[in-house]
């Protein structure tokens, strides 16, 4: 068996007027997940008027089960800050993750209406599921 070194995730964002371009260049993964996420909070809490938030897919490596939650954070984030997710030059193996999962259009849809009503900041918290009891019919 031939071992191979691990692709650690490296982002290189770029900045424009309204928005920004965050290449991801390795695997987003348990270790690296935690990185695409606070960036991105980071980005949104510092640039109220960003319009628009492209990750740049091509060079992603391998997505596991914790990336795919780190995307769908992001997703949520942009949501709530009513900025625009779009995923770009993604590769097969992410299509057929997102796919498989059900959340290629989640993540790729439109805004909703009056997406932008709570303001993302650094110390934001999105709980993954309502807290309190479960309720019966």
């Amino acid at each position: 068996m031939t071992t191979h070194p691990r692709h650690h995730l490296q982002l290189i964002t770029v900045e424009a007027q309204d928005d920004i371009r965050m290449e991801m260049h390795g695997d987003l993964d348990h270790i690296s997940a935690d990185v695409v996420v606070e960036e991105v909070t980071a980005q949104l809490a510092g640039r109220p008027a960003l319009t628009d938030l492209h990750l740049d897919c091509a060079d992603l490596g391998t997505v596991d089960s914790i990336g795919l939650s780190a995307l769908l954070m992001v997703g949520r984030r942009t949501t709530a800050a009513g900025v625009h997710l779009h995923l770009d030059n993604r590769p097969a193996a992410l299509d057929r993750l997102l796919d498989l999962t059900g959340t290629l259009e989640y993540l790729t849809a439109p805004l909703p209406i009056g997406a932008a009503e709570t303001p993302v900041t650094e110390d934001s918290t999105m709980p993954a599921r309502p807290t309190g009891p479960d309720r019966s019919t």
